[in-house]
C-alpha cells in the first residue's frame, strides 16, 4: 500500500507538484513543502518558488470567503458550527486592538515564523476576521511567506548538506 502511494506521488504527480501541493495544506504549508523538496533531491531554487506559490494560492480565497463562511456558521442550526464561529469572533474582538496596532508587519512576522499554526492560512484568517483590506493582507502574507521560505530553505538544505558530509 505504501509503495502504491509513493509511486503515485513520485511517478504520477512528480516531486515538483508534491512540493506545491504539500505547501497548500493547512498547518503543514511550506514548512513541510521545502523539507520535502530537499528530501526529494530538488534544488533549492526550484523548491522555494514552488513552495511559495503553493502556500500563497489559498490566501486570496481565505481573505475573500472566510468572513462569509464564519457568518454562515454563526447562523447555522448545527451547534458545533455556532461554537466555532462564536469562539473565532470573540477571539478576534478580544485581540482586535493588538492586531490592528501591528496589523501589517505584525501579520507578516506572524506568518514568517516557521512553526505550525503561524502560517499564511492562520494569518489570512486573522486578517479577514478583523476586516483588513484585501491587498494589504495579501502583501503582508506574501512578505511573511517569503521570509518563512528563506528560513526553511536555509534550514532544510543546510541540514541536507550537513547530513551528506557525514555519510
Amino acid at each position: 500500500m505504501i509503495e502504491a502511494i509513493e509511486h503515485f506521488f513520485l511517478e504520477t504527480v512528480g516531486p515538483k507538484l508534491c512540493v506545491f501541493f504539500c505547501s497548500m495544506i493547512p498547518i503543514i504549508e511550506l514548512r513541510g513543502g521545502i523539507p520535502l523538496g530537499a528530501g526529494l533531491g530538488l534544488p533549492w531554487w526550484q523548491t522555494m518558488p514552488l513552495a511559495i506559490a503553493g502556500n500563497m494560492l489559498p490566501v486570496p480565497f481565505i481573505l475573500l470567503f472566510i468572513r462569509f463562511i464564519i457568518d454562515k456558521m454563526a447562523q447555522s442550526r448545527i451547534r458545533f458550527f455556532n461554537k466555532i464561529a462564536g469562539w473565532l469572533n470573540r477571539k478576534a474582538e478580544k485581540n482586535r486592538p493588538k492586531i490592528e496596532k501591528y496589523a501589517f508587519w505584525g501579520m507578516a512576522l506572524f506568518v514568517a515564523i516557521p512553526l505550525p499554526v503561524t502560517g499564511a492560512w492562520c494569518g489570512s484568517l486573522v486578517c479577514a476576521t478583523i476586516g483588513e483590506k484585501f491587498w494589504r493582507a495579501m502583501l503582508s502574507a506574501f512578505i511573511g511567506v517569503c521570509i518563512a521560505a528563506v528560513i526553511m530553505t536555509l534550514a532544510s538544505y543546510g541540514a541536507v548538506a550537513a547530513f551528506k558530509v557525514f555519510i
